[in-house]
């Protein structure tokens, strides 16, 4: 099997999260996402400190198809620096997996 991640970002609105995942999904730089929310968000941006909501997406996709998944975050997220992170899927069931890759396919 090859290797697989998951691919985490964040949006202020449901709507952006539902548009950005649409585009990712359909373009088939991954084969499904997920959108959680809203989330209670603590950090640091611009030298302040804040909170606010945000809309998490997780994303599932072959490992090969990062970068370009990367690229179509950054390029698509309304946002100037978002959070565009990954973690490895070290272990899933043998026919998740298999539809994962046969999905995530241009």
């Amino acid at each position: 099997m090859a290797d697989f991640v998951q691919v985490s970002t964040a949006t202020e609105t449901r709507d952006q999260a539902v548009k950005l995942a649409q585009s990712v999904v359909a373009g088939r730089l991954a084969a499904g996402a997920q959108i959680v929310g809203p989330a209670v968000s603590v950090f640091w941006h611009q030298g302040e400190f804040g909170t606010g909501e945000e809309w998490q997406l997780l994303f599932k996709a072959p490992a090969e198809r990062y970068a370009a998944l990367e690229a179509h975050l950054l390029e698509h997220h309304p946002w100037k620096n978002p959070e565009v992170s990954a973690v490895p899927i070290v272990a899933g069931s043998k026919a998740y997996l298999r539809w994962l890759l046969d999905t995530a396919q241009e």
